[in-house]
């Protein structure tokens, strides 16, 4: 017992005594390096000497000392072998040493050959140089070999009993790259264990970084257990991503943590490496095929076009205005009513601002004077529409709102667009429009039917309107402004519970970047009035996500982190549809971009009644507005038990 708590004291004296050591200045270590040439120089001595070889210089060795030692501090200097942190030495450092030592043993013997061929001397005996240059070179060499060592066997160990013990999948060289960054990260995350080689499927002795190479012959948690390793690292590019969410979910169900490094260009520089490794998110384990994009068709909508974007400080709007900018348009505006995230938006963008055009107009869409202006102003050829209330819950108690930003809102941006003569007008729309169970679904909906029948009452006119309104239709965006994963993020952190409506409760997932992508291919496809409806892939249970998120953040599901049933909210269903029941597909020339065929309206007929909900909307209590939204769409059937009675 007396010998634990004396090894507990003698770590903790230890540990504060040298990890937090600095790094010595760089005239020490310049220092250190020609006392060791100056070593070099006598052991030299001491062997000649030995030798019984005899020599006589014209000059004493106290000067010959003198001059190597000079020389040295010369290619030091111009090498900077002394730049370098010990600790951290690398490959690099090395080379520059036997460079700087080389060039300097060169310049000395050459001098030595000028001299005496010029004036019948010798200065140096050619021997002796040698002997010193080999010397000095090993002993600077050891020296940082040393105390790299040092660091790394001792004062890094004594640390590592709350390091995460972890293997690194992969064995090339970017695997190397990022088991030498996590090797000299502060303060380090990780204790390496060993390295698993998916093309090995053979037991070897084989070492990386004095490493074991493990094969691939058993499933990854059983290697993994075998080692006492908590993390797996994923450095192995050449995994599908199949082969990577196989992985992921194999460690996630025996609770063993995952990372990767998924952005570096330069594998060789270890503070990026460091600074990218991150726990696997959610987006990641999202089964998904690549989205292709027709570039060329998307940059001739764009390039050298004024854009305008509302809701451009949102999730969607803002990663919309952050793709456009790609394909450098002349002018971007981007339109919101919220302050500070707009704020923010201008200053990400700020890099732009000399080759684009960028400006930020506090705006309501809602008041159809101020947006005339912007219009007036600007002249867009193109509109992206992303501006919207769409919080289900908030909607049901404020329906009158929902109707003035999603209904209103929208008819007066699709009135200014074909005043303006705007070219494409592109809606975001929802899956929560299809067979609508609650107040926001309606109101896009109401927005979807109020734009498609403009666009098909332009064409069939004879004016010289061209305008082609397009609208897009897709579901929940993982890590948008009111998504799931927000909340389950904010809950993880506070301890839980994860709150969920329903255990059955299933939803279309896509992320950001993929959702805004199909919105510019389709709006760059599109011949007007169509709703494009994008490939969302596999319905996902919210339960099972729940589950996922918690493993990823390192706890166990209803043990560490409880996840709560708490009731479906008032307009919620269980499961979204992208298609209502009378509607057809038809396929585009990207897969994962389909037509819907729906039933079109009459715009005047249209255009009667979304005035007369507007205006029932400014005087009018839940109830009537909700009524007159069920005449405009027949197949909202409210799961809200307010307004259920209204449906007969």
């Amino acid at each position: 017992m007396n010998n634990s708590i004396f090894n507990e004291l003698k770590n903790s004296i230890f540990n504060k005594k040298f990890q937090n050591i600095g790094y010595l200045p760089r005239w020490i270590i310049f220092a250190i390096d020609i006392t060791i040439v100056a070593i070099s120089v006598a052991i030299t001595y001491l062997i000649i000497d030995s030798l019984s070889v005899k020599y006589n210089s014209v000059l004493e060795r106290p000067y010959r000392a003198s001059i190597i030692l000079l020389v040295n501090a010369m290619f030091f200097m111009i090498y900077r072998t002394y730049a370098g942190i010990i600790r951290h030495s690398t490959f690099i450092d090395g080379v520059k040493l036997l460079v700087a030592t080389t060039s300097s043993y060169l310049f000395i013997l050459v001098s030595n050959y000028v001299v005496n061929l010029a004036f019948g001397i010798k200065v140096f005996l050619s021997t002796s140089l040698f002997i010193t240059y080999v010397i000095s070179f090993l002993l600077l060499f050891l020296f940082r070999i040393l105390v790299k060592n040092f660091f790394e066997k001792y004062i890094q160990s004594e640390g590592s009993q709350n390091l995460i013990k972890a293997i690194i999948y992969g064995a090339d060289a970017n695997a190397i790259s990022v088991a030498n960054a996590l090797r000299t990260e502060k303060p380090g995350r990780f204790k390496l264990v060993g390295f698993v080689d998916k093309f090995n499927q053979v037991k070897t002795s084989k070492k990386i970084l004095d490493l074991p190479i493990l094969n691939q012959a058993k499933k990854i948690h059983v290697i993994m257990r075998s080692m006492g390793a908590e993390a797996l690292i994923i450095a192995e590019k050449s995994l599908t991503k199949e082969e990577t969410i196989t992985l992921v979910e194999e460690c996630l169900e025996y609770n063993l943590k995952v990372f990767t490094v998924p952005l570096i260009t330069d594998w060789e520089d270890q503070k990026q490496i460091s600074n990218q490794l991150k726990n696997f998110a959610i987006e990641d384990l999202l089964d998904r095929k690549p989205i292709l994009l027709d570039t060329k068709a998307i940059s001739s909508q764009i390039k050298d076009k004024t854009i305008l974007i509302t809701g451009g400080a949102g999730s969607i709007g803002s990663e919309i205005v952050r793709q456009i900018i790609n394909y450098f348009p002349k002018n971007v505006i981007i339109l919101d009513q919220a302050e500070s995230p707009l704020h923010s938006l201008k200053l990400e963008i700020s890099e732009y601002s000399n080759k684009i055009n960028v400006f930020t107009i506090i705006a309501d869409i809602k008041d159809y004077h101020v947006i005339d202006r912007v219009f007036n102003q600007f002249k867009p050829d193109l509109v992206y529409h992303a501006a919207a209330y769409k919080h289900v819950p908030m909607m049901e108690d404020n329906p009158s709102q929902a109707v003035f930003t999603n209904v209103l809102g929208t008819k007066n941006l699709a009135d200014l667009s074909a005043k303006y003569l705007v070219e494409r007008f592109v809606m975001v729309s929802t899956d929560k429009a299809v067979n609508p169970s609650n107040v926001m679904g309606a109101s896009k909906r109401i927005a979807e039917k109020y734009v498609q029948s403009l666009n098909y009452s332009i064409q069939d006119s004879n004016k010289k309107i061209k305008t082609k309104f397009i609208t897009t239709r897709f579901g929940n965006v993982l890590g948008s402004n009111g998504s799931i994963v927000p909340l389950f993020t904010k809950q993880i952190q506070e301890g839980g519970p994860l709150t969920i409506t329903h255990p059955e409760i299933i939803r279309y997932f896509m992320t950001i970047p993929e959702a805004c992508q199909l919105v510019l291919e389709a709006g760059a496809m599109g011949s007007g009035g169509e709703i494009f409806i994008f490939d969302m892939g596999e319905p996902v249970k919210i339960i099972d996500l729940a589950k996922k998120m918690i493993r990823l953040a390192g706890f166990t599901p209803d043990k560490e982190i409880k996840i709560k049933i708490i009731g479906l909210r008032p307009g919620e269903k269980l499961f979204e549809e992208l298609l209502n029941d009378t509607s057809k597909t038809l396929p585009t020339h990207n897969e994962k971009i389909m037509i819907g065929q729906d039933r079109t309206d009459n715009f005047v007929e249209i255009e009667a009644v979304v005035s007369e909900l507007i205006e029932i909307a400014k005087i009018s209590d839940k109830e009537d507005v909700v009524m007159t939204m069920k005449k405009i769409v027949p197949e909202f059937k409210s799961m809200n038990s307010i307004f259920e009675t209204l449906d007969n």
